[in-house]
């Protein structure tokens, strides 16, 4: 993956989204579940001053240690990836972190005021395309936009075996507060779905690397069908419908930290047909040759 193999160039030359805000493509459902966590009394608080700190710090040495940090010259070609959707989505450039690992992820991290950090594992790049890469750094960078940095911290944590903590902030992890945030992180995955399609500004990618993390491998994926995946999709949104059907959803989604990839793939292909999100391109992406205040354009 080094420069002079080129394997990771540019997607297009596509315009910055300039005055791009969170709430012109936050899903519904992301913002009635951030109005049920706000109402948790001192939970921000909670996390930011029983976490924060120790998570910071945990994940900052262990990235250091056992990532490789991402640069203009270190894997340049991934960092254009990154900087070209930082100023698709008018957002500050995080660092980003490749980390050898055989299970397909990508993380992110954030804490007000701090230095915010995208970790994907190799596993991820073997799997997709670069504009499908380009999509799942979006996707990340989509939380960042949305500053679900607090809350997805202790999501993240809570994944990763959070009790280990232990005192107080152990403590915080109680089960009910556990389901509260799988609900919440769920509904924020849709969101940041919408962030991986602004940039890509193409529904089949996005619904593409759903595709991947469903069911693929980098042997198989030559040979999926995405056309098949979504009807894949619109079939199970007709068989989850009734009474019972939509009882076993419930089931089904209660413990994950994602919502289901094929109710992923359906939502972002409605969104990408929709009149909002052609009518947001146009609101927002600014004439040939505009500036942006911070020098970037």
């Amino acid at each position: 993956m080094d420069a002079a193999t080129n394997q990771y160039p540019g997607i297009s030359a596509r315009m910055p989204l300039i005055g791009l805000k969170a709430d012109h493509f936050r899903h519904p459902l992301d913002r009635q579940a951030t109005q049920t966590l706000k109402q948790l009394p001192g939970l921000d608080l909670a996390i930011r001053s029983l976490l924060g700190p120790t998570a910071e710090e945990v994940f900052y040495l262990d990235n250091i240690a056992s990532s490789i940090l991402v640069g203009p010259q270190q894997l340049p070609d991934l960092h254009k990836l990154l900087t070209e959707a930082c100023e698709i989505l008018d957002i500050e450039t995080p660092a980003l972190y490749i980390k050898q690992n055989p299970t397909p992820n990508a993380y992110t991290f954030a804490m007000r005021g701090k230095k915010p950090f995208v970790v994907i594992h190799t596993s991820l790049l073997d799997l997709l395309e670069p504009d499908e890469i380009q999509a799942v750094i979006a996707h990340e960078l989509g939380h960042l936009k949305c500053d679900h940095g607090v809350y997805l911290t202790l999501a993240n944590l809570l994944v990763m075996g959070a009790g280990l903590l232990g005192g107080a902030a152990g403590s915080v992890l109680t089960q009910g507060l556990q389901n509260q945030m799988m609900e919440w992180v769920r509904c924020a995955e849709f969101t940041c779905d919408r962030a991986a399609l602004l940039v890509s500004q193409e529904p089949r990618t996005v619904a593409s690397v759903l595709m991947k993390l469903t069911g693929g491998s980098p042997a198989l994926s030559k040979q999926l069908n995405l056309d098949a995946f979504l009807e894949q999709a619109r079939s199970y949104d007709l068989a989850s419908g009734t009474e019972l059907g939509q009882a076993i959803e419930q089931m089904q989604t209660a413990p994950l930290s994602h919502p289901l990839p094929v109710l992923r793939a359906r939502e972002i292909d409605r969104w990408g047909s929709s009149n909002t999100y052609r009518d947001l391109l146009n609101q927002v992406t600014p004439l040939v040759g505009a500036k942006r205040a911070d020098g970037w354009w």
